[in-house]
């Protein structure tokens, strides 16, 4: 069953939402060569406990981590360890944040110091991505719309999309049906209604959409070693689009 949110669910849901938001921008001047994944980790739980929120993801299924922190090849689900990054690298960032019994969830991927430009035009092209698919979720556009859209530019442009992983419904619970795609034909699945509130999050691979996940349980990587992309973002469905959710207050 597809929840069709009240404006007090949708307020609620924008309130953890812009608490993501927030952490994100608070890290920003912070993700830079030398810091580690634990060092960041740390500063974002505060930062949420601190808006009087949890963290969304630890303990989540056993996740022992605030953020998600999934480097180059790692696609999602990077646990937070004490390598430092390097210049050059991309670092995915994944947070979700839990208040007043409502989550939000949202992700970026950052370029570290000097950033190759395919690995620019990479990360560029996925954030893109993104708005591209959020246009498509609209109220009587149908779910495969956002995928479709999202997977017809970033393969015109010579990337992959991962399969196995997907967007989500949103709400009292961190994933709620229904499930989003970032592939497919137009036209299918279920219609869309002004009121559901989603996570799209597409997941870009420069090279094939093979992926694996390391003994760790949790970090998902391409399988060719490749890099890989991740932004996200809360929504709510509107006659007109998808509203985000998931804006910070920060610059950034």
């Amino acid at each position: 069953m597809v929840a069709i949110r009240s404006k007090r669910e949708v307020e609620k849901i924008a309130e953890s939402s812009r608490i993501v938001a927030d952490s994100l921008d608070f890290l920003e001047d912070k993700i830079v060569e030398g810091v580690t994944g634990m060092e960041l980790d740390k500063i974002a739980e505060d930062y949420i406990r601190s808006r009087d929120a949890e963290p969304a993801f630890k303990g989540y299924m056993g996740y022992p981590a605030t953020l998600c922190i999934s480097v180059n090849d790692e696609v999602v689900h990077g646990i937070p360890n004490d390598t430092s990054f390097k210049n050059g690298d991309i670092v995915g960032i994944d947070c979700g944040a839990l208040k007043d019994g409502y989550y939000g969830d949202h992700a970026r991927t950052y370029m570290i110091g000097n950033v190759s430009q395919e690995l620019q035009d990479l990360v560029n092209t996925t954030r893109k991505s993104l708005k591209i698919g959020i246009d498509q979720a609209k109220a009587g556009n149908y779910v495969s719309d956002i995928g479709h859209a999202i997977q017809t530019y970033v393969e015109e442009k010579g990337y992959s999309v991962v399969r196995e992983l997907v967007g989500h419904g949103i709400g009292r619970n961190l994933h709620e049906d229904p499930q989003i795609p970032n592939y497919g034909e137009p036209g299918r699945g279920l219609k869309l209604k002004s009121g559901m509130c989603i996570a799209i999050e597409p997941m870009i691979n420069l090279g094939g959409k093979e992926i694996y996940t390391k003994p760790d349980g949790w970090t998902i990587c391409t399988q060719d070693g490749k890099p890989s992309a991740h932004f996200e973002h809360t929504i709510v469905i509107t006659e007109q689009g998808g509203n985000i959710l998931s804006n910070g207050t920060f610059p950034g």
